[in-house]
C-alpha cells in the first residue's frame, strides 16, 4: 500500500480543517513547500494536496503554492479542490501535477468528468467525500442525491481508475478509520481505492494494508506527531518489523 501525506492548503498555509468545517481550522505551517521537502526527507514518494478555498469556490488561489510544493519536493503530486471546468485540469496538468482531483464536478457535470478522463486517463482521480451515506459537494458544505455505491459504480463504468473516499465524520476526529467502508468498496470495485479521513495511528495503517487498499491518506494524525510518517511508510510496504 502506498502512502500520500497529505498537505491542505488555505491562503498559501498549510491547515487542517476538523470535519470539513471552516470554522474550526488549524494553522500547522506558513510554508507548505517546505512541508513537501520533510516529506521527501522521510521516504515519501507521493504527496495529497488539497486547496480548500478551491474547494469551496471553485478557483484555484493556490495554484502558485501547489506548483512550488511540486518543484520542492520531486514528489509525485495529485492536487484537488475545486478542479470544476477543463482548463483548471489543464492549467494544473500543463503545470506538472501527476494527477488531478474531480470532486464536485464529478457530481454536478457528468459531461466534464468523463471527457477529463477520455483526455487524461489515470491522471484523473474521483474525490468521494462521503456525509451520512451520500456523496458531499462544494467542499463539503452540500450533501447531493447521490449513494456512496451507486456514485462509485458510475465512476467505474466511465473509466474511472482511482477513487479517494473520505468519510467526513472521520476527518480531522482521529476516531480511526472507517475500516468497514473500505471493505466493502474494496470487494465490490476493481478501481484504486484510496483511504482517507481517520487514519489516525499506525493500527489503521496495518488494517488498510491487509484490506489491500491501494493506498492511504495521512492527514492530521502525520502534523500532531500522532503517526510517524517513516513507520507509516515501512509499515504500508509491508517491511515492518512483526515485533515493532
Amino acid at each position: 500500500m502506498k502512502i500520500f501525506p497529505a498537505i491542505d492548503l488555505y491562503e498559501g498555509k498549510a491547515v487542517r480543517l476538523f470535519k470539513g468545517r471552516y470554522d474550526d481550522m488549524t494553522v500547522y505551517s506558513e510554508n507548505p513547500p517546505q512541508i513537501g521537502k520533510d516529506f521527501a526527507a522521510k521516504g515519501a514518494e507521493f504527496i495529497h494536496i488539497v486547496d480548500l478555498e478551491g474547494a469551496r469556490d471553485g478557483s484555484t488561489p493556490n495554484l502558485e503554492t501547489v506548483c512550488r510544493i511540486k518543484e520542492e519536493s520531486g514528489l509525485f503530486c495529485e492536487i484537488g479542490g475545486g478542479v470544476r471546468s477543463m482548463e483548471v485540469v489543464d492549467r494544473y496538468i500543463e503545470a506538472g501535477l501527476d494527477r488531478v482531483i474531480l470532486g464536485t464536478a464529478a457530481v454536478t457535470d457528468r459531461e466534464f468528468a468523463k471527457a477529463a478522463v477520455d483526455k487524461y486517463g489515470e491522471k484523473i482521480a474521483i474525490g468521494v467525500d462521503l456525509k451520512d451515506g451520500y456523496v458531499a459537494i462544494k467542499g463539503w458544505t452540500e450533501k447531493s442525491q447521490e449513494t456512496a455505491m451507486d456514485f462509485c459504480g458510475k465512476m467505474q463504468e466511465m473509466g474511472v481508475k482511482t477513487i479517494i473516499v473520505t468519510d467526513i465524520s472521520r476527518d480531522g476526529a482521529m476516531k480511526g478509520t472507517n475500516h468497514q467502508l473500505y471493505e466493502e468498496l474494496a470487494e465490490r470495485f476493481d478501481m484504486q481505492i484510496v483511504a482517507s479521513g481517520g487514519v489516525s495511528t499506525i493500527d489503521d495503517v496495518k488494517r488498510l494494508a491487509a484490506q489491500n487498499i491501494y493506498a492511504a491518506i495521512i492527514g492530521k494524525a502525520y502534523y500532531t506527531g500522532d503517526i510517524d510518517l517513516e513507520e507509516a511508510i515501512e509499515v504500508a510496504a509491508g517491511r515492518q518489523e512483526e515485533n515493532r
